[in-house]
């Protein structure tokens, strides 16, 4: 049987990568039925004109995964049981939560030399590699054991000593047993929805939002109720209605430079919530997980609060790193210890190694010197970008006043799902609106990364686009 996969030299991922997740997929769509043979690793290197050492890899993983069976003498089959939460026959909710991990694995499966213009990554030239090289190659020699050793279970104390000041500049009061390092953003909401919910329960999310998050909560068994995102943040009309209808658990909310529209929650919105939170009894996750591309510094929701109704989400990862995977959760003494107890349970701890080149970099002060140059270049890619699409005839949802990202539809397209086809011939990759909505809803808008807005592709698609034939 001929695997209907595409493998791709050219996108930096390692070719065992790509053949584990392109058999997987294909397993996963019911392409292959239990029991169906995987050419043998000769033939599979042959009609893929590869070498037999990444397949011969790739099989092995299938197997330890629990996608494929290894008969002796026989070769490779699709297993009968798929592993847990990923059978074609499975929940509804795991459904869901599986089509939200796609949408994040299309960042990384698309050709290297595609121009990813929805994507959330700074791009590689942007980043400070050389301080990362050297704050690497001075760990390696002033602390050797951290390349081999688990941080401990709270995290590298001078590193949380300096999140410590860096959220007490925003006026947040926490001292350094508040803060709990994670492996990035994406752990600290692993590690608070764990912790804080069960199946069945349900949580306000914004609409448009994270798409990870989605897909983690429906994961959970978790009751998504999407709040309207507006230029000010949610629509407090919209959530007054709803929590008369609804007694949230949760309200997950990304403050500021938010992902996709780019806003920022204003004041007198901020205020609102927090009067609600306490009339109606729930908490609320604030993730500011961009706070580092913010200039002029403006109150939290934690700030206002004081970590009495939120919890706080931070880090560095979509800074300075996203391969060192720095996020912290700041918390009442009380939420911290249990949730220290869960990461030890799942995790064991952190990479000491990560925490301690980012210490480097914070101490030595090419972090802040890096800060400045990505927010000046940001700054002046967000401006060009935004007179860009106006140029063009697009429409915004708002002007951002920093961060990376620009939210924008053509006035007559009522389905950015139609500017993903209209990007592919151009070689530019599209993350349409619905990736971004709680149950993928039909949305016209679309997400771009302004580093990326001025590239020619970039300009030529913008152009192309507004030529689309009107939709009914």
């Amino acid at each position: 049987m001929k695997l209907e996969i595409q493998l791709d030299r050219d996108n930096g991922v390692p070719l065992t990568e790509q053949i584990v997740t392109g058999v997987t997929q294909w397993i996963r769509t019911r392409t292959a039925h239990p029991g169906s043979k995987l050419p043998s690793i000769r033939q599979f290197a042959a009609d893929y004109g590869v070498s037999r050492f990444p397949v011969i890899e790739a099989y092995d993983r299938l197997v330890s995964l629990g996608y494929v069976d290894s008969r002796h003498g026989s070769g490779f089959y699709v297993a009968d049981r798929q592993p847990s939460g990923m059978q074609c026959q499975g929940s509804t909710d795991l459904r869901r939560a599986e089509d939200e991990s796609d949408h994040v694995l299309q960042q990384f499966n698309h050709p290297g030399e595609t121009l990813k213009l929805g994507s959330g990554f700074i791009p590689e030239s942007w980043r400070d590699m050389d301080g990362i090289a050297q704050a690497i190659r001075h760990v390696s020699r002033t602390d050797p054991a951290s390349m081999v050793d688990y941080a401990t279970p709270l995290g590298n104390l001078t590193l949380r000593e300096h999140l410590q000041a860096r959220v007490g500049q925003l006026g947040i009061q926490a001292d350094t047993s508040q803060i709990l390092i994670t492996n990035g953003a994406s752990q600290a909401f692993d590690l608070l929805v764990r912790y804080m919910l069960k199946a069945g329960d349900t949580v306000f999310v914004e609409d448009p939002g994270y798409y990870n998050l989605y897909g983690l909560l429906k994961l959970h068994g978790v009751t998504l109720i999407g709040i309207p995102r507006t230029r000010s943040g949610p629509d407090l009309e919209v959530m007054q209605a709803q929590l008369k209808l609804h007694r949230p658990k949760l309200l997950f909310i990304n403050t500021v430079f938010h992902n996709p529209t780019g806003t920022t929650v204003a004041p007198p919105v901020a205020f609102r919530l927090l009067q609600l939170a306490r009339e109606h009894g729930f908490s609320i996750i604030e993730d500011d997980i961009y706070t580092d591309l913010q200039t002029d510094l403006t109150d939290r929701l934690a700030t206002l609060d004081q970590l009495e109704h939120v919890i706080y989400i931070g880090g560095l990862s979509k800074t300075l790193s996203s391969s060192l995977r720095i996020g912290c959760i700041v918390a009442s003494h009380a939420i911290i210890k249990d949730l220290v107890d869960i990461k030890m349970l799942t995790s064991i701890g952190g990479s000491r190694f990560a925490e301690a080149v980012a210490v480097s970099m914070l101490e030595r002060g090419a972090y802040r010197k890096y800060l400045e140059r990505l927010r000046r270049r940001m700054r002046e890619a967000l401006g060009s970008t935004v007179q860009t699409l106006e140029d063009a005839g697009w429409e915004l949802f708002d002007k951002p006043v920093g961060g990376k990202f620009v939210w924008a539809r053509v006035p007559h397209v009522a389905d950015a799902q139609r500017l993903v086809e209209c990007g592919t011939p151009l070689g530019v990759t599209v993350a349409p609106g619905n990736y971004f909505r709680p149950n993928r809803e039909v949305s016209p808008w679309t997400r771009i990364h302004v580093a990326f807005g001025n590239e020619p592709r970039a300009q030529a698609f913008f152009r192309a686009a507004v030529e689309l034939p009107t939709t009914r």
